[in-house]
């Protein structure tokens, strides 16, 4: 005889004696985890060991500190699942280019790579931005106005250390190493910037009047965002350019530019199409292999601006990190070919919409609401609320998560806080947890499944989830 089997595709196991013993075994256990100590975020050392001259006051964070966490109870092996880690599944996708296994290395990236990048490089990613978002503007991108820097973080860096005296500007939840580079840099003031669930995390253009009017001059966000999923519309898009050309710098974040699901297949956003004069309007855009390349391992990375910034990041690039690695950068410049990209961003469309709404799907039957469905990204920003006890807390649902192989990333990494002007519980993203649908689909079952277990475990399902 064939057993039900529900849509989601997991059979509901059936009520007996010994099974209502097992879960109420299960129950006791979660209680006495109740009162168990939390993992909280501190210092990375041992206050009571002197480390000369070493800041104490430094904290791992984000998912650093989360897999720090895992890795005391195993992670890594195969039965662990990463929801937490910002890293789409670097494998072969239908419809995808195949992933590079080897590398042609030359004799000329036996030397050292200008810091800029090499010029091949550098003109293919100005040509392709040409190609997908300036087509009819007389301004065009040459190989002068890209500089290719070692990673994301690293071009986060160079940003950082060419900025003059200014005030800052950046939302509140976004991008967790955002954080290093605002607290580090003392040639600028941070301004936090909260924006709200119930605006569906929007950048209100209010918001950005009122910014540039008590005299900010840098803004920095990501579009698509992380943590939330959420891309600015071509209108809001265009209506910021606006605002702010000839009066702020715009440094946008578009690492996820790509991974966008309502618009026509193979559809991106980039503030590329909304610049004016690419050597005159103020917009660095910053992007690179890690995310829509499915490359993150090579730790390639662009910045697309004006020629005056980009030569002020090369200069900058000399004395933070040297360049980037010469081999990598000849090998990128086939996968930058126009049409490959959109052929490319179909497929990856495709298959990351279909994780996206099987992820959920499961979260909203086991009783978690969405006021808004992210619609780019392959992150969930999910309300803890609703649920009981420790569950209701970023940190106490992140603890449970690795007692059942999980990684979440916990909600207030994403609360940017580089003054450490608040307590973690007086965060608005207290409450909040990120899930990432980068992985694998069949790790995704596992997570949902596991997910599910927590909340089993703490009669926080909805009373008709298994009718």
């Amino acid at each position: 005889m064939v057993p039900d089997i529900p849509l989601n595709g997991h059979r509901t196991p059936k009520k007996t004696p010994l099974n209502n013993f097992k879960e109420e075994v299960q129950r006791n256990k979660s209680r006495e985890r109740t009162q168990s100590p939390i993992p909280i975020p501190g210092p990375l050392s041992d206050p009571n060991v002197h480390f000369p001259a070493l800041n104490k006051q430094n904290a791992a964070t984000g998912v650093i500190w989360c897999t720090d966490r895992a890795s005391e109870r195993g992670f890594p092996n195969p039965n662990w699942v990463n929801l937490g880690q910002g890293m789409p599944e670097t494998g072969d996708i239908e419809g995808c280019f195949e992933r590079p296994k080897n590398l042609n290395i030359s004799v000329e990236s036996r030397e050292y790579s200008p810091t800029s990048g090499i010029k091949q490089l550098r003109t293919a990613i100005a040509n392709l931005y040409n190609e997908h978002y300036r087509q009819g503007k007389q301004s065009k991108y040459t190989w002068e106005n890209v500089n290719v820097a070692p990673g994301g973080r690293a071009a986060l860096t160079r940003i950082a250390a060419v900025l003059g005296d200014a005030y800052l500007s950046f939302f509140l939840p976004d991008y967790t190493a955002y954080a290093e580079m605002l607290s580090l840099f003392k040639n600028f003031a941070p301004i936090p910037v909260p924006l709200y669930e119930t605006d569906g995390y929007k950048i209100d253009l209010k918001i950005i009047k009122g910014e540039l009017n008590r005299g900010v001059s840098a803004i920095l966000t990501s579009n698509p965002r992380n943590p939330t999923g959420q891309a600015m519309t071509r209108e809001e898009l265009h209506e910021l350019h606006n605002l702010c050309r000839q009066k702020c710098l715009l440094i946008m974040d578009e690492f996820y530019s790509r991974y966008y699901y309502d618009g026509e297949m193979g559809e991106s956003i980039s503030s590329a199409s909304e610049v004016d004069d690419v050597n005159k309007d103020p917009v660095l855009i910053i992007d690179g292999l890690t995310k829509f390349y499915r490359l993150p391992g090579w730790r390639v990375s662009w910045i697309v601006g004006p020629k005056e910034y980009i030569s002020a990041l090369s200069s900058a690039g000399s004395y933070l990190d040297g360049g980037t690695n010469y081999p990598f950068q000849e090998a990128a410049i086939p996968f930058l070919e126009p049409n490959l990209v959109k052929q490319e961003t179909i497929a990856l469309q495709t298959h990351f919409k279909f994780k996206r709404d099987y992820c959920l799907d499961r979260l909203i039957k086991m009783g978690f609401k969405f006021v808004v469905k992210p619609n780019s990204t392959f992150y969930i920003w999910v309300d803890l609320n609703h649920l009981p006890g420790k569950l209701s807390n970023c940190l106490g649902f992140f603890h449970e998560a690795l007692h059942e192989d999980v990684i979440v990333v916990p909600g207030i990494f994403f609360d940017l806080n580089p003054l450490s002007f608040r307590e973690l519980s007086d965060s608005a993203m207290y409450s909040y947890i990120r899930i990432s649908y980068g992985p694998e689909f069949e790790n995704l079952v596992k997570g949902m499944d596991r997910i599910e277990k927590i909340l089993r475990r703490f009669d926080a399902l909805p009373k008709d989830y298994d009718s």
